[in-house]
């Protein structure tokens, strides 16, 4: 079980900020702040964003992401609109997906820094035939 995971960003305030905004659907908000990190979660910190101002921007094609559980389909097309409004890149808009066991409801993003963060909620099973 993985416990926590993390991305660099380039300007801590300004990630802040669009990662308050992004992750408020999901259930998520800042719940600890220190000067070169901040974590989100609902209960403890899962998510964290870690100052490295010499960071380039993440090249596209690293094949790295980070998928985040939402409740619902509302909640992943919420946070795709969000993170659009705020500075982000759509980089596969909400729809249905069909992994190998399931079917999930998904959009990914990349956040200013270019790091590609998904989010998902698990379909009923008999919603496997859809999309």
């Amino acid at each position: 079980m993985i416990d926590h995971v993390s991305v660099g960003v380039r300007l801590l305030d300004e990630a802040a900020r669009f990662y308050e905004a992004v992750l408020k659907p999901i259930g998520y908000s800042r719940l600890v702040s220190r000067p070169n990190s901040i974590g989100f979660g609902d209960r403890y910190a899962v998510f964290w964003i870690n100052s490295r101002p010499e960071m380039p921007a993440v090249y596209e094609n690293t094949g790295c992401h980070i998928c985040l559980r939402a409740k619902g389909a509302e909640s992943v097309d919420e946070f795709h609109r969000l993170a659009l409004i705020h500075g982000g890149h759509d980089d596969g808009a909400p729809g249905v997906r069909h992994y190998s066991k399931a079917s999930v409801y998904a959009g990914f993003i990349r956040d200013p820094d270019g790091n590609r963060i998904e989010v998902l909620t698990l379909l009923p099973q008999d919603s496997s035939n859809r999309g």
